[in-house]
């Protein structure tokens, strides 16, 4: 019956949608408009001597859809430090960008992605996001992802989503394969993923996402070996459990911190690393 449904929707509701000729797509866009980044160093926080470390969250989504391509072209535009994005399986086991497990929050077309074939969910049509509309943005492929950072400062960030455990081995493997094993960083909130990742390689970046940072969380971290961050919530930490990993020596990378007040409260704590929606530099 899914399959039905989104065969009308694809066929017949998609081309109305988006025609620009009907009211739908225009009134749409009004609430997708590109959007003014905030700059940090413009308002006095960071300089280029000691500069705020930014990670563009899911790309930079005041210009793009997030995790789609033109979010994270934009972010290597931006110079920023890194940009984040999720990754999940398809149904044939193919690694795709996409937050959700479901495709309806950012696609016409519904469903849990792990159903879908990557052929089927690369025709799927955006319906939310700045610039949605621009033609031929199609849900991207975690190859596809890398390469926008082949050759370029800004590192890739990969969070990776669901419970699998048997093919992370493949995306150590596509990191290898563009030759960005010493730029990219590999994030979770599952501590046994990281460890599986850790065990097929031993020096490649990991951040352990985690909600409050306690005593807990830093040695979770530390057991993780060499070259982890800790990469927590800003919203669920205090001043206080902050300067628990600063004491502990556990370099961290907070998210996601969108208003220049917050920025300047964790660089006065001596952060400078931070993941945002809207800051840039």
């Amino acid at each position: 019956m899914l399959a039905v449904l989104n065969k009308i929707i694809t066929l017949i509701l998609v081309p109305l949608y988006m025609c620009p000729w009907l009211p739908c797509l225009n009134v749409v866009k009004l609430f997708n408009q590109p959007k003014e980044v905030i700059s940090l160093s413009e308002n006095g926080i960071g300089s280029e001597a000691d500069p705020v470390y930014l990670t563009a969250h899911r790309g930079v989504t005041a210009r793009a859809p997030e995790n789609t391509v033109p979010a994270y072209e934009a972010a290597v535009e931006l110079g920023y430090y890194s940009a984040e994005c999720d990754i999940r399986l398809t149904k044939d086991n193919e690694w795709v960008l996409i937050h959700n497990s479901t495709t309806d929050t950012w696609f016409c077309q519904y469903g849990n992605v792990s159903d879908y074939t990557l052929e089927e969910l690369k025709s799927f049509s955006y319906k939310w996001g700045v610039n949605f509309w621009q033609e031929g943005l199609k849900i991207p492929t975690l190859d596809e992802y890398l390469d926008v950072f082949v050759g370029k400062k800004t590192r890739p960030q990969i969070e990776i989503k669901g419970d699998n455990y048997d093919l992370l081995y493949t995306i150590v493997d596509a990191v290898k394969a563009k030759g960005l094993e010493e730029s990219a960083i590999i994030i979770s909130f599952d501590l046994e993923q990281l460890k599986v990742i850790r065990k097929y390689d031993a020096n490649i970046e990991l951040w352990y996402l985690i909600d409050e940072i306690t005593p807990k969380t830093i040695e979770e971290a530390k057991a993780l070996g060499g070259n982890v961050w800790l990469s927590p919530s800003f919203e669920k930490n205090t001043k206080e459990s902050i300067q628990l990993a600063i004491d502990a020596g556990v370099p961290a990378s907070f998210w996601t911190v969108n208003t220049l007040e917050d920025a300047k409260m964790l660089y006065d704590m001596g952060i400078r690393y931070i993941e945002t929606d809207i800051l840039c530099n």
